[in-house]
């Protein structure tokens, strides 16, 4: 039976190159997302055996869909980036990412990585085993990372793409006044006080894009 995995990217033309080449290799991609909100509903319905996901998109950045997913599936994430900065890797092994691929190693790597990740394996680019090894063992850079809940994280992204209040609540199916409290607990929990400075940590953390 050939692998089945949801597909989440929100350049079209990438998602629909990735698609070619994995079904070129016999792997059958079930469900496409333009965004990490997208490939949790999908992970929901369809039950792929694994997720490739891209780490920067809108509304709900790969990370966080992987998180999500994880804990309420149980399904394995893959996680497409740029970014091999150690905290970048810290943070998506933290949401239980399986594998973590450079965008330069698609090509070559990704059947790999899908075949050692469907296998119940770990699939990491070559080049950043050593940083997610230094930053594993270190607890105190585990913690800082730590602040901010799953929801907490998906409502700072939102906030920091320039979402009202109100948009924010929509977008995570709560209520305006449960928006404005995940608003005031982030401001709280990182003593951060003014929307610029939301962005700025956002933007450190990899939750969006400068």
């Amino acid at each position: 039976m050939p692998i089945r995995v949801v597909l989440a990217d929100d350049h079209g033309v990438l998602r629909d190159s990735l698609k070619l080449l994995l079904e070129q290799e016999g792997i059958s991609v079930v469900g496409e997302a333009e965004n990490g909100a997208e490939a949790v509903k999908l992970a929901r319905t369809l039950h792929p055996q694994v997720v490739v996901t891209d780490l920067s998109m809108p509304i709900m950045n790969g990370i966080e869909a992987a998180a999500e997913i994880r804990k309420e599936l149980g399904i394995p994430t893959i996680l497409l980036t740029m970014h091999a900065e150690e905290h970048y890797v810290l943070r998506a092994f933290q949401a239980g990412v399986v594998g973590y691929l450079l965008k330069s190693k698609v090509a070559s790597d990704l059947v790999t990585a899908l075949q050692e990740v469907a296998r119940g394996n770990v699939y990491l680019s070559p080049g950043i085993s050593r940083a997610v090894i230094h930053e594993m063992l270190n607890k105190d850079a585990t913690a800082k990372t730590e602040i901010l809940t799953l929801r907490e994280r998906q409502a700072l992204q939102l906030i920091a793409e320039g979402k009202t209040t109100k948009e924010v609540a929509q977008l995570m199916g709560i209520s305006v006044r449960t928006g404005e409290s995940h608003r005031a607990r982030i401001m709280e929990k990182l003593n951060i006080h003014e929307t610029a400075g939301l962005v700025r940590y956002a933007i450190r953390q990899g939750l969006v894009q400068p």
